[in-house]
């Protein structure tokens, strides 16, 4: 068996009487009139008409026998140059320049704004030229869009805002930063000129074992101290020798101790002395973090 499509008879074109062709043209919401190569009105929909007598018309008026051209182009005020353009596009229309007119148009009224959209184009067929002209509303798009583009200025004015908030906040981190820094390097420098000094006399000096353990105390918690702030390179060069500077430059160059003596022309005694001074100084005394691991983070 095979599959079949099943079949259809040929859609018959539909014929409309002038009875339906009337009731379709006024089941449109735009506002539509039919006019003649000069311009006059043939025929206007109920739309239309209705929106004639809504603005000010007699009831029954259907402005049949006017000329739409002639009212557009006797516009004046605000209105006329618009209503020129309209007649001249309909002109182009009758006339063949053009296959159809588009133009949006405001038209306010005393229940608030409103917006058309118009457009012209010409009846096909043979026969006298017939031009059809529609007004359809557009106001709830415009209004759309009027809201849309408020949003986008908003949006606008907030980026903006922000950004610049975001700039004070950056310049204000960078000054607490900087502050921040100011500070830890004053205290570290005033432990090292005012404090350090006297406590390496203490130990010097033959204490009782009770004063010696005190002295080991204070010293230990003056570490705890600054050891947090140790963590640049910059506050620890402060607090750290000349030669503890330079061991402590090669080895986060990534050199051995042996090579550091030859370099600087001293012992491997003194080198492991030098280093076990920097863990102590940056609080590595009693952690597994390597020296150079840790140099290099806070390079």
């Amino acid at each position: 068996m095979t599959n079949r499509k099943p079949t259809h008879p040929p859609a018959v074109p539909l014929c409309y009487s002038s009875e339906q062709a009337r009731t379709v043209l006024d089941s449109l919401s735009a506002h539509i009139a039919i006019v003649d190569e000069k311009g006059i009105i043939l025929d206007t929909n109920r739309a239309w008409r209705q929106f004639a007598i809504k603005n000010g018309m007699s009831e029954g008026y259907d402005a049949i026998g006017d000329n739409y051209l002639a009212i557009c182009e006797s516009t004046r005020g605000d209105e006329g140059e618009k209503a020129q353009a309209v007649a001249t596009g309909i002109r182009n229309v009758i006339g063949g320049q053009v296959d159809e007119f588009l133009f949006d148009y405001p038209c306010h009224g005393p229940d608030g704004p409103h917006w058309y959209y118009m457009r012209a184009i010409r009846m096909s067929g043979e026969g006298s030229v017939r031009v059809v002209v529609s007004h359809e509303e557009i106001t709830a798009l415009k209004l759309t869009e009027e809201a849309l583009r408020k949003s986008e200025a908003q949006l606008t004015r907030q980026k903006v805002e922000l950004e610049e908030a975001n700039i004070a906040l950056k310049v204000l981190l960078k000054q607490r930063e900087d502050d921040k820094s100011d500070l830890e390097q004053k205290v570290i420098t005033n432990v090292k000129d005012l404090v350090l000094p006297y406590l390496e006399k203490l130990k010097r000096v033959n204490l009782q074992a009770k004063d010696k353990n005190l002295v080991e105390i204070i010293d230990a918690h003056l570490q705890d101290i600054i050891s947090p702030m140790m963590q640049k390179l910059a506050n620890a060069s402060i607090i750290l020798t000349p030669q503890e500077i330079q061991v402590a430059s090669l080895v986060k160059d990534g050199k051995a101790s042996k090579e550091i003596a030859d370099i600087l022309n001293i012992s491997q005694t003194t080198v492991h002395f030098h280093r076990k001074n920097l863990r102590k100084k940056f609080g590595l005394s009693n952690s597994r973090t390597n020296l150079r691991s840790y140099l290099l983070s806070i390079a």
